[in-house]
């Protein structure tokens, strides 16, 4: 009985220390990109005109799809696709606007052109 408690500690042990040495997730599988980056954000349109040096923009993952909730009454920029650029970084794409944004998991730039209205963002985590 002694020993098959030895073993099952082992195997126990074992299987904790094989876990906490395996290769880290890498930050690009994860939804490591959503969260809040807090910095210099804008919005332009017709009627409005909004630049803040003490921004913030919250960013949410839905499918494969992004949305950036702006704060100081900017409106969101939503469903926005993303391809991965390399391991820790994604850039826009597709045609629902026209810019670049680029999104890793310490910083956000954008500068996006979506119906005649402009979003700019330069922020850090």
């Amino acid at each position: 009985m002694k020993s098959m408690l030895r073993v099952l500690g082992v195997l126990l042990l074992s299987v904790v220390i094989f876990s906490s040495c395996s290769k880290s997730t890498d930050p690009a599988d994860v939804d490591v990109f959503a969260g809040t980056f807090k910095g210099k954000v804008g919005y332009i349109d017709a009627d409005k005109n909004i630049s803040q040096a003490a921004g913030s923009v919250f960013v949410t993952k839905v499918g494969t799809r992004y949305d950036f909730r702006f704060s100081d009454g900017i409106p969101d920029l939503t469903g926005v696709e993303f391809e991965k650029k390399d391991d820790n970084t994604m850039v826009s794409v597709g045609s629902s606007g026209t810019g670049l944004i680029t999104i890793n998991k310490d910083k956000l730039v954008i500068g996006f052109t979506r119906d005649n209205k402009a979003w700019t963002a330069d922020c850090n985590r």
